[in-house]
């Protein structure tokens, strides 16, 4: 009900007045009219002159008129008073979430149209009301797909209503995703790990038992299976090493916060490399136009995720000859890129990488436990930064960024 409707039922009320006052008029004239003719008729002579004589005609007139008022203004005003009821109590059920009922009117005045306005708004709110309860019913039964749309205007709380309830939707099959895969991702593990500890664990057993039942023709060949024995065992130390260590990262192990010059530290790392890099016939080079790069870092966990990244490097940038650590910065993060140029790594593998257990045929064929990369992207992610990697044919590069100053440094 808009103010133009409400000014105009209040106009028609004045109205009303209006005509009763006028009526009123009309009729105690008329009622002069009609004393005056029966005065002289005997039967109501004396009767009307006693009654004026008594009391005046002005005092007649003063309690008549009042009363014909009252009549006549109920008389006008019952129809409309009646639909105003009505209409009022259709506003009352609709405040009270019954939206079924409907008036009925064939006027066209104004209560007309507001009778035609409330019958249009029950219509609306019965028809969104339905439409949200079959969504949420089809939501509640699994249709996570499912959405909500609404004929009303966008800025409506309907609307916003059913957008609230679609996104919610939305995040509770995002939700459902991210625990379904987090399932496929722990049966991975297991698949993967099971994988991983029962081959080596095979071949020491085999070769223990070898050398348990004397088996083998001379001691060349017993210190050649206990060799092969000790190495699986480094490979099975080594796993159940990087298990562990990713493990305790993501259950927010506490950082030990030390300010870090990463142009120092990066050059030191890659001096400890040097063994390797000789046996691969490779270089490093480290290139920057900074003296020095301060950020608030764990120096440990930072080691480790950049020697996985140099030794990822290693393993499969040996045709490139060279391995290139280049060191700059942002506003508020260092960036360091990781870069060889051996074999580019698949692009059905580039996006899952740094995913948990991951390996690619190039990891598995080489050894790797699928966990170095994961590590490396927690290990930045614990530090507020982020890791990302690119490859073609000419070169793989892997760019780690870390904030200079950490938000919330976390100490033990």
């Amino acid at each position: 009900m808009n103010l133009k409707w409400v000014n105009t039922v209040r106009w028609k009320f004045l109205a009303i007045v209006l005509a009763s006052l006028g009526l009123t008029g009309i009729l105690l004239y008329l009622g002069y009219q009609l004393g005056v003719f029966l005065i002289a008729i005997p039967p109501f002579t004396n009767y009307l002159n006693y009654f004026i004589v008594k009391y005046g005609s002005t005092m007649v007139m003063s309690i008549v008129g009042p009363i014909l008022f009252i009549i006549l203004y109920y008389l006008l005003t019952r129809t409309t008073i009646r639909r105003l009821e009505n209409v009022n109590n259709s506003l009352q059920q609709l405040a009270a979430s019954d939206f079924d009922q409907e008036l009925r009117t064939s006027s066209r005045d104004e209560i007309g149209r507001i009778t035609h306005s409330v019958n249009d708004l029950a219509l609306q709110l019965r028809t969104n009301s339905d439409k949200i309860s079959s969504g949420l019913g089809q939501i509640a039964s699994g249709q996570l797909d499912h959405r909500l749309h609404l004929e009303d205007d966008p800025s409506s709380e309907w609307m916003k209503m059913a957008d609230s309830i679609n996104r919610m939707a939305e995040q509770l099959d995002r939700s459902i995703q991210e625990e379904r895969n987090a399932e496929k991702t722990k049966n991975d593990l297991i698949t993967g790990v099971s994988h991983d500890l029962r081959t080596p664990l095979t071949l020491i057993l085999g070769f223990l038992g070898v050398i348990e039942n004397d088996r083998y023709h001379d001691e060349v060949e017993l210190r050649h299976y206990v060799n092969i024995a000790y190495d699986k065992s480094l490979a099975l130390k080594k796993l159940v090493d990087e298990l562990f260590e990713y493990t305790r990262i993501n259950n927010g192990m506490p950082l030990h916060v030390v300010e870090l010059d990463m142009v120092a530290f990066l050059r030191q790392l890659a001096e400890e490399f040097v063994p390797s890099l000789r046996k691969a016939n490779m270089t490093c080079r480290i290139s920057t136009e900074l003296s020095s790069l301060m950020i608030d870092g764990d120096g440990d966990l930072l080691a480790r995720g950049f020697e996985n990244l140099i030794s990822n490097a290693i393993r499969y940038g040996r045709k490139g000859e060279y391995v290139d650590i280049d060191i700059s910065c942002s506003k508020d993060y260092a960036i360091i890129k990781v870069i060889n140029y051996g074999e580019p790594i698949p692009q059905s593998d580039l996006q899952f990488i740094f995913e948990r257990f991951y390996r690619g045929d190039q990891s598995r064929s080489s050894g790797g436990t699928g966990l170095g990369l994961a590590i490396v992207k927690s290990i930045m992610e614990v530090h507020g930064g982020s890791i990302s990697a690119k490859s073609d044919r000419s070169q793989t590069e892997f760019e780690a960024r870390i904030p200079l100053r950490l938000s919330k440094p976390i100490t033990d």
